[in-house]
């Protein structure tokens, strides 16, 4: 399980903005590139984020669900990569004072990628995710 932890300076309210707001996820989630549609009533659990993964041409269609949610707080996701596998994806944010921690939890569940050892995981996810929270971190802070 990768899990990486960073301090927004900000609001959780101003964070969870971002998050519940579909279209901007290939602007912060690595490895996203385009938003092809997003489910009405994201982020209730059930919906989608329809997405394309990768860099042109080299580009795979899939998709990412709402498996959980306490909005402002959390929110549970499974990413689809195949034919890498899924991964669970959660999102924890706890509001301190003028800062926000948001820390990310990932490991993958079916697929090759779960098959592959945990600290070879790590190695990719770790800085992956790293900088995914550092692009949210800087959607949510920006005046």
């Amino acid at each position: 399980m990768a899990q990486v932890r960073v301090e927004v300076p900000t609001t959780a309210a101003r964070v969870w903005d971002v998050i519940a707001d579909g279209w901007t996820y290939a602007t912060w989630v690595v490895g996203a590139s385009h938003i092809r549609s997003v489910d009405p009533g994201w982020p209730e659990p059930g919906t989608r984020i329809h997405h394309s993964v990768g860099l042109w041409p080299l580009v795979i269609q899939d998709v990412t669900e709402v498996v959980a949610v306490d909005p402002g707080r959390s929110i549970d996701l499974e990413a689809r990569v195949w034919p890498a596998g899924t991964a669970h994806v959660r999102l924890e944010l706890l509001e301190q004072g003028d800062s926000t921690t948001v820390t990310m939890t990932e490991h993958p569940r079916r697929g090759p990628l779960a098959l592959t050892p945990r600290v070879l995981v790590n190695a990719v996810l770790v800085p992956r995710n790293r900088e995914t929270l550092s692009r949210l971190s800087d959607l949510a802070a920006k005046p």
